[in-house]
């Protein structure tokens, strides 16, 4: 297996088949890809805002043959660090699961920018966001969902190559979709995989998620390119999917005891992913952990976590890495 170099641009990882890595794959530097044969192409993801999305459309555009001319755009899922630059492929076929589509306007970009111009007004969670998001600039930006929809599975052709979408959602969103390109041993997760950075759970069931990476865990890969973080291999899938499957195993006990969902994010030890980034991200998991619990009698599936209160407990609590610490103690009001 190659060593791949996390550095931010384009690393052809096959013949013709493309990652576009932003480091260091923490909050908003999500990654993307493109698969091209001939002068077709298929885009994997945009980028949290027009800026980067462009820089990345240039990069592909001066080093991809046809890539001054984007096909196919398939949105992973829905999250605004995979899709808030379609507009600017609009002219392309985008496509996205069901699930996709309905989540999202969930994030919205004007509420985001209001936040960044004064984070003031929005309190404690305000300060978390600006800090998490303060490289980017999210005005100007208009919400472009796919126009083609799937369920289940699709399979179209970029020129000779064959590329599989594989819908494994709702996991982390409400329309997770796989992007497999089995001829050249490759396929991007989006935030199904979480590389080196610890994973958030909009949505859940958590338990459909380890079964996404139990799903790329049984396909014949050789290059995994995550939603966020460098690229991987299938041992980075099993490492991330033994995340959730530990995290669940501590939360169940905690859930039967009664325990509100905030204090078991104290109370279990995460041991070694304590140090892993974005830490704070396991109050979601804990919260979508408890809901899934709580779903077996009573709850409707498919509910997501309110971001924005969300935003708020990380901010107030556990494993804030030192950076966001500083930041938001020298901005607190």
């Amino acid at each position: 297996m190659r060593n791949w170099k996390n550095q931010k641009g384009l690393q052809e990882v096959a013949n013709g088949v493309w990652a576009y890595l932003q480091p260091d794959g923490s909050w908003g530097w999500s990654n993307a890809g493109i698969i091209a044969d001939g002068e077709a192409n298929l885009l994997v993801d945009t980028l949290f805002d027009l800026k980067y999305t462009r820089e990345m459309l240039d990069d592909i555009k001066a080093n991809v043959p046809g890539g001054d001319k984007i096909g196919i755009l398939v949105n992973t899922h829905a999250d605004g660090d995979h899709t808030f630059g379609n507009q600017l492929v609009k002219g392309a076929r985008i496509i996205g699961t069901e699930g996709t589509v309905s989540d999202f306007d969930r994030f919205d970009p004007a509420f985001l920018d209001q936040v960044m111009k004064d984070p003031g007004q929005f309190g404690r969670a305000g300060a978390f966001m600006a800090e998490c998001f303060r490289p980017f600039d999210f005005s100007d930006i208009e919400l472009t969902p796919p126009t083609e929809t799937f369920r289940d599975r699709m399979t179209i052709k970029v020129g000779d190559k064959t590329v599989e979408l594989i819908e494994v959602g709702p996991a982390h969103s409400l329309g997770d979709a796989l992007i497999y390109v089995p001829e050249d041993k490759v396929v991007y997760t989006g935030d199904i995989l979480f590389n080196e950075g610890t994973p958030i759970a909009w949505y859940g069931p958590i338990a459909r998620w380890v079964n996404a990476c139990n799903i790329i865990l049984d396909m014949d890969v050789d290059v995994v390119v995550p939603g966020h973080g460098p690229i991987a291999t299938k041992e980075d899938v099993r490492r991330m999917r033994d995340y959730l499957l530990d995290v669940t195993e501590m939360a169940r006990p905690l859930y039967e005891q009664g325990m509100d969902f905030l204090d078991a994010a104290y109370k279990i030890d995460l041991g070694e992913y304590r140090d892993w980034p974005d830490a704070e991200r396991v109050i979601v998991t804990m919260r979508t952990l408890f809901d899934d619990f709580e779903a077996a009698d009573e709850r409707p599936v498919h509910v997501p976590v309110p971001f924005f209160e969300m935003m708020q407990d990380m901010r107030n609590h556990l494993g804030k890495p030192r950076v966001h610490d500083e930041w938001c103690q020298a901005h607190d009001h």
